[in-house]
């Protein structure tokens, strides 16, 4: 989990050893589309909790693994110094999303709308558990999580902070008692 100072920045993926004899290193890019950081120029290494830039000089991506050779790397030596660093991009990097896609750190503050019902209640915060991710809200103090899935989410939409859903029949009623 990021510290509180990593608040601007996103978790891109993680060095996890060197490659070859010459400075390079292997990455493993924890993101959607790794193809999309193909000209990344610079990251932030996590040293020792304190965010570091490093400058790229090539980066070759296959899948969600990467070959990076930063800038002043020329030795297995220094690229060991930098081994199981996490990777950090500021969050103004992070491409930008549209439709019913959205990142998890965007939304807390929404308003959530259901089809059905009309307004639940505000977002506090994504839950995002091992197989379900979901949205926390709360109508009159009562918790109500709702899926995050392509057949609950309608649209998101940014400019009135809110999202449309079609909670499943009987789902908002059973965190409410009715």
């Amino acid at each position: 989990m990021p510290m509180k100072e990593f608040d601007d920045y996103y978790y891109l993926g993680k060095i996890f050893k060197p490659h070859g004899y010459k400075g390079k290193v292997n990455a493993w890019l924890d993101v959607d589309s790794p193809s999309e950081y193909a000209s990344l120029q610079m990251v932030f290494l996590n040293m020792n909790g304190s965010l570091i830039p490093y400058f790229i000089e090539s980066i070759h991506i296959l899948n969600n693994k990467a070959v990076i050779e930063f800038q002043g790397f020329d030795s297995i030596e220094k690229a060991e110094q930098i081994n199981n660093s996490g990777m950090y991009l500021p969050l103004s990097e992070l491409p930008e999303l549209s439709g019913t896609e959205f990142y998890f750190h965007e939304v807390p503050g929404f308003s959530v709308v259901d089809k059905t019902r009309g307004e639940i209640g505000d977002i506090r915060q994504i839950l995002d558990f091992p197989s379900q991710a979901v949205m926390q809200v709360f109508f009159k103090e009562k918790e109500i999580l709702i899926p995050i899935n392509p057949q609950v989410i309608l649209e998101v939409n940014r400019k009135k902070k809110e999202i449309q859903i079609d909670a499943p029949e009987g789902l908002i009623d059973l965190y409410l008692n009715i």
